[in-house]
């Protein structure tokens, strides 16, 4: 039989491809867990590990919240701005990592204005944060219509598709290279460490010393960057 259609019952742990990845890695390897397996180098999406108890599987940031929701993983960790797309109430943010940070905002074209005539008709926006997006627009009494995109967001406006988009934002080099200027703060991002409720209850024992572990990891992680940025500021 094949070995991947065996049932585990073990520790499952979703983790999102990318940056999230490479910034959660260190995290687990401080709670023992690391895999076997290169994630970099393998096409692999289920991985064991050191720990025979656990594996992790490697998924599209967006199914990380179905697989933890639905049972399918034990924990997961996806960013905080793919949390709130998924609308989901069943499930527990137990850690924030923060790793991964950076921000959800709105960008328009340089050369984007609004008069008094061209605010009764809906804004253009590309973006795949569909529910994100309408939200914070409908607080500011302002019509949307939203024109969803999975990449590529900053061509939007280039070709005319949309008048701005909504998307995360790191240094924001991307933009500037597409002339688009970021102006309104939606949230701060980082990931966050999820548990579906029902499963913590049932596996308590088994996912408390990895959350502490973690959790001692972050505070470390944040004492280290807290210190490198003093020295900057000494030094300058």
């Amino acid at each position: 039989m094949n070995p991947l259609l065996e049932k585990f019952n073990g520790l499952t742990i979703a983790l999102s491809k990318g940056r999230i990845l490479d910034e959660t890695l260190p995290l687990l390897a401080a709670a023992g867990i690391v895999p076997t397996i290169d994630p970099h180098k393998s096409r692999k999406l289920i991985l064991p590990t050191q720990s025979p108890n656990v594996r992790l599987l490697i998924l599209r940031a967006t199914d990380v919240p179905t697989f933890v929701e639905q049972g399918a993983a034990d924990i997961g960790i996806a960013g905080r701005d793919v949390l709130i797309e998924a609308g989901s109430k069943s499930l527990y943010e137990i850690l924030d990592l923060h790793i991964a940070r950076c921000r959800l905002m709105v960008a328009y074209p340089e050369s984007f204005s609004e008069d008094v005539s061209s605010t009764l008709k809906p804004l253009k926006v590309a973006t795949k944060f569909e529910r994100i997006t309408r939200h914070y627009f409908a607080e500011r009494g302002r019509q949307v219509q939203v024109v969803k995109l999975y990449g590529s967001m900053e061509l939007a406006p280039l070709v005319g598709l949309a008048d701005c988009i909504v998307d995360v934002v790191d240094t924001g080099k991307t933009l500037a290279a597409h002339g688009l200027r970021p102006t309104e703060l939606i949230m701060d991002v980082s990931s966050r460490l999820i548990v579906n409720p029902g499963i913590l209850r049932m596996k308590w024992r088994q996912i408390n010393p990895i959350v502490e572990a973690m959790r001692h990891a972050v505070k470390l992680r944040k004492n280290e960057l807290s210190k490198r940025e003093n020295h900057v500021d000494t030094a300058s």
